[in-house]
């Protein structure tokens, strides 16, 4: 089955549909979100109704820390930008929204995969999966093969062998990459909605779970319009800025 990975959506609808188009061309048997379909961006009733869509449909979604805060069940403060635009966001979600994105798990599971937004050992802390450490630690608490989580927003592959030994990897776009074999493995797809790496083009994976191969894909996008949206809903220019240099 080959699975379509997307993470740290953002309230970015050409993102999102760019990335949807890109990885419908591929047949995906399964769509996972990965969480925070809501904050930074500009259009997060679209984004989550998008979600709620697919969901409907048989796509696993997890909740994020954004969609937590939006709804309520976050109540720790961010920092001030992106606080902005979660008071900005919390009106413009209507009771079904908020429902859904309450009702969202923190982890799943499938076809020996793992799925959360943050760390996968304790997600409802909400800490990154920032190096091979971190990696190394959540494939010793968490038992399945392959784990995805995003969160960090960079794209990063992990893994760590049979004696222990750890190592990272920084994957290009468009090579298949093989898990095949003993090892196990920790993917971050990389942000949809707010690339943070350098590199403006929207990110997401894909990952055959027979053939056990992991592709990060990077979609080019209309950001100017995202960025349109954002300023003319008066969302701190600075995360407007972002945006555009992707990072």
């Amino acid at each position: 089955m080959l699975l379509a990975l997307m993470t740290d959506l953002h309230a970015n609808r050409p993102a999102l549909t760019a990335c949807l188009e890109d990885a419908a061309s591929y047949n995906p048997g399964r769509y996972i979100f990965l969480g925070d379909y809501v904050g930074y961006g500009a259009e997060p009733e679209w984004v989550v109704d998008k979600v709620m869509r697919f969901v409907e449909k048989g796509a696993i979604a997890v909740l994020g820390n954004h969609d937590a805060s939006a709804v309520g069940i976050l109540n720790q403060r961010m920092r001030p930008d992106a606080q902005a635009v979660i008071d900005w966001t919390k009106p413009r979600l209507n009771a079904n929204q908020i429902k859904f994105l309450k009702g969202l798990p923190m982890t799943a599971e499938l076809a020996g995969c793992y799925f959360s937004h943050a760390n996968p050992w304790l997600p409802e802390d909400w800490d990154y999966v920032l190096n091979a450490a971190d990696a190394a630690y959540a494939l010793s608490v968490v038992p399945h093969k392959f784990i995805f989580c995003g969160h960090t927003h960079d794209p990063a592959l992990y893994s760590v062998s049979t004696l222990g030994k750890s190592s990272h990897a920084l994957p290009l776009p468009d090579q298949p990459f093989s898990l095949d074999g003993p090892m196990r493995w920790l993917a971050i797809p990389g942000s949809l909605g707010q690339p943070r790496d350098g590199n403006p083009d929207a990110a997401y994976a894909l990952f055959d779970t027979d053939l056990q191969v992991l592709t990060y894909r990077r979609v080019p996008y209309d950001v100017d319009t995202a960025v349109g949206a954002m300023r003319m809903a008066g969302l701190p220019e600075g995360l407007a800025q972002r945006l555009e240099r992707g990072g």
